[in-house]
């Protein structure tokens, strides 16, 4: 994979001295579902999509109406009163 901003490919052995992502990296980058910029639009298809699955599999009827930052609360909600991950 080459990196768009230098043209290179990434080193993915050596990450000493420099960010990193995936398992080691922690969770520097999560926001809040409330501080996204876009979080008041409309949920996405994906989002609706996913929200229905989960709500049927966890009994429940959501409204569907919600935002993007709320469509993600719920998701982490129902995934986790499903067991899903």
């Amino acid at each position: 994979m080459t990196d768009s901003n230098t043209g290179s490919t990434p080193d993915t052995a050596s990450t000493t001295g420099s960010d990193v992502i995936g398992a080691d990296a922690g969770n520097t980058t999560e926001k809040d579902p409330e501080d996204w910029v876009t979080g008041d639009e409309p949920m996405t298809g994906a989002q609706r999509s996913y929200l229905d699955t989960l709500a049927r599999d966890a009994g429940e009827t959501l409204s569907a109406d919600l935002t993007k930052a709320q469509a993600s609360e719920e998701i982490e909600r129902l995934r986790a009163a499903t067991d899903r991950t």
